[in-house]
């Protein structure tokens, strides 16, 4: 027996912009969660079974007793304008449920159109539809669009939104006892009383990955004090720190480890059926739960196709096999690539106000023309799927989200290695870190100093000066990564802070208080690409940028820092030295090295020209 379908529409005048509601609205799977709809799950003996394809997935979820099952298409979206998705039952009381959402501007603000077609296939669903949908549903839809609008056009934090009941007496205790050890480790008490408050009250959804940085911006703090915050947190049991494996191209978790050890080399995303090479740099991403002991947080979906679990996807559309789709599309300025879910190559998308204002694109089985193509900030897009299936087009920015915390940067970090310097990888085990600035140092007629002021007077001097580099280098946001007799290797993700780093701790063992001798530094600098490794029990680096960065450090005369090539093109270095003109020599040179004797690298040296930039470094 056929059922007549069932519509209803909302209409919501808001005053936050699209753009602001955008990352809540689109959130489906927070929304389903304020909206009180039960959790939901994969259907995994079924999904073993069939091959799905595009992207869809089998769920199931019950009301009441009541089993549901269904297929469900991908979401289809341009952001921030409108999105929707299509669901088939399988099993329950509805046979089918469309959901559509448009932000328009309207007034300063937004107009809100929520639609829902839903189709009963039984009796109980003909009943029960207008009372769920019709009645609860519609008061629930209504009371959650209007909470976001608060949040979007105020900005207010997570933490503010919503108070969770208190824990229990025991574990407040324990939550005092650990905010005062955070406080006399140095953390500010405000930001500790924050962290605190957050891991209170925060909904569990908010904290089964706390990304720092993210955090750091909602708090409008300073991203290097929540992350350190975060650290010093876990290392006391408040937090728990977990390395999450990013896919490259849906961009979310796929695995995530509790240990550095038990990250390999290689992962697998399901969604978008690929196998990727881990990079610390990129597809590593650092984040934090609260420990077991204080918070027990549940993971739990209530939607797993959620426009906003892909927020650098700015268009995704389902076309069907020799159909077209004509889309009016507002994009910011940058580069993106438009790539299509079951067919190889990209195309490479690059944005100005000067590109194409319209634009016609073929998607067929031939693949993608090689050239770029430049659109304007506001274009109309024409799709052509002119193969015999149906295809799942993507339009995504190149460009990854500054709010993770990567792996590459954490473990380049001092406060990383002090408070975890048993984290290391798996042995064998090698993974690329990106780009680095490695630097190595050494004291000049270092077995001199032993024989003028004797063994237990230099090896007190020389000890002293490590403490000296390591202090310049945690300032500098590098990390000391091992000592090799008298001579040290950091690293660094910035080229600039580890020439003001050297050149610091340079100024400052040169011109020691008056009765200590004094220490000439050699050092040499390069940057470039890195793998990190596990070398006597540690996290270490190799490859060519750390033998060169070495190779560098043996030329240096003590009285300046030898710089390669890549550094000394570096923008910021560049910046850095033109605003030292009178206080450093910058020298060019050419020379072959030592296990690259092909190759003739161009060289600089820094060295100082007057007496002291002590106090000029110190601020930095």
């Amino acid at each position: 027996m056929s059922y007549r379908e069932f519509h209803y529409s909302w209409q919501y005048d808001l005053q936050a912009t699209p753009e602001q509601l955008w990352p809540f609205v689109a959130d489906t799977n927070r929304f389903n969660h304020d909206a009180r709809i039960p959790e939901v799950a994969v259907a995994e003996e079924k999904t073993r079974h069939r091959r799905l394809r595009n992207a869809r997935r089998l769920l199931q979820l019950s009301v009441m007793g009541v089993s549901v099952e269904w297929e469900e298409q991908p979401f289809e979206w341009v952001r921030p304008s409108r999105f929707g998705v299509l669901r088939s039952y399988t099993c329950g009381p509805i046979e089918e449920l469309r959901v559509e959402a448009d932000l328009s501007p309207y007034r300063n603000g937004t107009r809100l159109n929520y639609q829902l077609w839903v189709r009963p296939k039984s009796l109980l669903g003909l009943i029960a539809i207008p009372f769920q949908f019709g009645l609860i549903n519609a008061r629930r839809f209504g009371e959650a669009f209007k909470r976001y609008d608060q949040l979007a056009a105020s900005q207010q934090s997570i933490d503010e939104e919503i108070a969770f009941p208190r824990l229990s007496e025991n574990i407040s205790s324990r939550l005092e006892s650990l905010r005062e050890k955070l406080v006399n480790d140095g953390t500010d008490p405000s930001l500790v009383a924050r962290l605190i408050s957050f891991i209170q009250h925060a909904p569990d959804f908010h904290l089964v990955r706390i990304r720092p940085y993210a955090l750091a911006d909602e708090w409008r703090l300073q991203r290097r004090a929540v992350l350190e915050a975060c650290l010093r947190a876990t290392r006391i049991g408040l937090l728990d720190l977990q390395w999450d494996l990013i896919c490259p191209l849906c961009r979310g978790p796929q695995e995530s480890a509790t240990s550095l050890h038990d990250i390999k080399s290689g992962a697998h995303c399901e969604t978008c059926q690929i196998d990727f090479t881990v990079s610390f740099d990129r597809f590593v991403e650092v984040t934090f739960a609260p420990n077991a002991a204080i918070r027990t947080v549940e993971i739990k979906d209530y939607c797993v196709g959620s426009p906003q679990k892909t927020p650098h996807v700015v268009l995704q559309q389902l076309l069907a096999a020799k159909s077209t789709r004509r889309l009016q599309l507002p994009l910011e300025e940058g580069r993106y690539r438009l790539r299509v879910h079951e067919l190889a190559g990209e195309l490479a998308v690059v944005v100005s106000p000067v590109g194409a204002e319209a634009a016609v694109i073929e998607l067929s089985e031939g693949g993608w023309c090689s050239e770029e193509l430049d659109l304007a900030v506001s274009v109309t897009l024409e799709l052509h799927n002119v193969t015999n299936d149906e295809q799942l087009v993507f339009l995504e920015r190149m460009a990854w989200s500054d709010q993770a915390a990567t792996a590459a940067e954490i473990t380049a970090l001092q406060v990383f290695r002090d408070l975890f310097s048993t984290e290391a990888l798996r042995p064998g085990e090698q993974i690329s870190v990106g780009t680095l600035t490695v630097l190595f140092t050494d004291l000049r007629n270092s077995t001199q100093l032993y024989r003028e002021i004797g063994d237990a007077t230099a090896f007190g001097r020389v000890m002293s000066h490590f403490d000296v580099l390591k202090n310049a280098i945690t300032q500098a946001d590098g990390a000391l990564v091992k000592t090799i007799g008298d001579a040290v290797m950091a690293v660094f993700r910035n080229s600039a802070s580890a020439l003001k780093a050297v050149l610091a701790a340079q100024q400052r063992l040169g011109s020691p208080p008056e009765g200590v001798m004094p220490l000439t530094l050699k050092a040499g600098i390069h940057v470039g690409p890195c793998i990190a490794v596990t070398l006597n029990d540690r996290l270490d680096y190799f490859g060519s940028t750390v033998n060169i960065a070495a190779r560098l450090e043996s030329l240096s005369s003590g009285s300046d820092v030898v710089i390669s090539g890549s550094v000394y093109d570096d923008p910021e270095v560049r910046e850095l030295l033109s605003s030292l003109e009178r206080e450093v020599e910058v020298t060019a040179f050419e020379m072959p090295l030592k296990g690259f004797a092909e190759e003739r690298f161009a060289l600089w040296r820094v060295g100082r020209t007057e007496a002291s930039v002590m106090e000029r470094f110190t601020a930095a």
